[in-house]
């Protein structure tokens, strides 16, 4: 194994810039809701999403013939279209759309790290497609947590904690950092029931005060999707195995450890 081949975990954004080192692959995450709703959008055919930071530049990009999704504080936007469930985005009518989207922490982290090499959006839902696919890879990982407002949250960890989990045979360990381990130790404890484990985290609370817990469970639901959003020239497309010379992948080959 390369000593260049490792997989870090940045609990927030704000510790972002202290663990890029160069050439590094950046799964972006935020489970609940928005890595989430876009690899939903993105694998029901969606053409590309341009994640944008703010909501008044969301709506500059209707006049350019886009849909508008997004949420603060978990509430769609008003005058949006789509907010940021999974399930606004299971709709055969967007197949080919153009989408802009803002949300209170996905796109943000989204922006730190637009300019890396190579950026793309993980989640439960894609788990084993993404690990099929990182495995091929030969660049050190970066798991970035959107967490919630710069904050540490579990969910985001959690789905870092499973990427070390089943990569760590393929990747080495940062030895910079402790936030892998950590990750990985509380995905073991939760991996059996991740519902269950997230019933005090904040953002769990925070999203069943608003009916919405359909999303919760569905976005904690593993391997429902075989697609890997990924940022080209800032948007977000569906990423083409064949053209990145990817071998064919096998989602069942990853036991559920």
């Amino acid at each position: 194994m390369s000593p260049q081949k490792y997989i870090e975990v940045c609990f927030s954004p704000l510790l972002f810039p202290a663990a890029l080192q160069g050439n590094e692959i950046i799964v972006v995450i935020d489970v609940l809701r928005a890595s989430s709703s876009i690899a939903a959008a993105i694998g029901n055919g969606v053409k590309k999403i341009v994640p944008v930071a703010g909501i008044d530049e969301c709506f500059s990009y209707r006049e350019k013939g886009y849909l508008l999704a997004g949420e603060r504080k978990g509430i769609k936007v008003s005058g949006f279209d789509l907010g940021n469930s999974p399930f606004d985005f299971m709709n055969a009518n967007l197949k080919g759309a153009q989408i802009a989207m803002t949300t209170t922490n996905g796109t943000q982290a989204v922006q730190l790290a637009k300019n890396t090499d190579k950026v793309i959006f993980g989640c439960f839902l894609n788990l084993n497609y993404l690990v099929s696919w990182l495995q091929t890879q030969n660049q050190p990982i970066i798991c970035l947590c959107a967490g919630w407002e710069n904050k540490f949250n579990m969910e985001d960890t959690l789905f870092a904690g499973a990427l070390v989990h089943h990569l760590k045979g393929h990747y080495g360990l940062s030895d910079n950092c402790d936030a892998s381990i950590a990750a990985e130790q509380l995905y073991i404890a939760a991996k059996n029931d991740l519902y269950a484990f997230l019933e005090n985290s904040s953002h769990r609370k925070r999203l069943a005060k608003l009916n919405i817990d359909e999303d919760v469970k569905y976005c904690l639901t593993p391997n429902q999707l075989q697609v890997i959003p990924i940022m080209e020239n800032g948007a977000i497309v569906k990423l083409n195995p064949q053209h990145l010379e990817m071998p064919e992948l096998n989602v069942h080959s990853i036991e559920n450890k």
